[in-house]
């Protein structure tokens, strides 16, 4: 592997990025943000290939954001990186493609081999300029949609976690702690997982 990246920069069908694909909530409210980038730090949780990494704090009382996923994967169901709800409509996929009647499941492969092939693919027309097969951007917004999108930024979500101490009542640190303290909310959706949560 190492001699093709000496040899041609692209050999490798890794990403390399200067900047996430991210949504307004997961940025913050602070206009001036110090990020962190990391070539090749993790393998994106959908297509496991080494991507750019990035990392911040949104706010003084935030807890740090990373992205998730890679570049590729975002672009292909226009994605935050980080929360993986839609960057038009603040939705999660799932809501989004059933409001604008968008048949997703078999648009991305499953598969090791497919996925990996469908991920170099795109990445090989995004350089040479043609635009992504994403029916997203062609599908007119209805009434639904537009009823169910967020106008405006959740910034409570990048609130820092709950304390697991606190929880058990085992807490000692106080008021030095820096995971908040208040009892979880459960149900059905406090068990997601993140492939769920981006094939819907």
């Amino acid at each position: 592997m190492a001699h093709r990246l000496l040899r041609d920069y692209e050999a490798d069908g890794w990403e390399r990025s200067d900047f996430p694909i991210i949504c307004e909530s997961c940025l913050g409210d602070n206009p001036y943000v110090r990020m962190t980038r990391a070539d090749y730090d993790k393998e994106c949780k959908i297509c496991t290939r080494p991507f750019t990494v990035f990392r911040w704090r949104p706010g003084r009382d935030a807890r740090f954001k990373k992205t998730e996923v890679c570049q590729t994967c975002s672009k292909l169901k226009n994605v935050c990186q980080v929360c993986l709800l839609d960057l038009e409509y603040g939705l999660p996929v799932q809501v989004r493609d059933t409001a604008l009647s968008i048949n997703s499941n078999d648009a991305i492969p499953k598969s090791d081999v497919n996925r990996e092939y469908f991920a170099e693919e795109h990445d090989r027309r995004a350089r040479a300029g043609i635009d992504y097969e994403s029916s997203y951007g062609k599908v007119r917004p209805n009434d639904t949609i537009m009823k169910l999108q967020r106008t405006s930024p959740y910034y409570k979500r990048n609130r820092a976690h709950i304390c697991s101490f606190y929880v058990r009542g085992e807490c000692t640190r106080g008021a030095e702690c820096p995971y908040r303290h208040e009892m979880p909310m459960t149900g059905e959706l406090s068990q997601q997982n993140i492939k769920d949560r981006y094939y819907g």
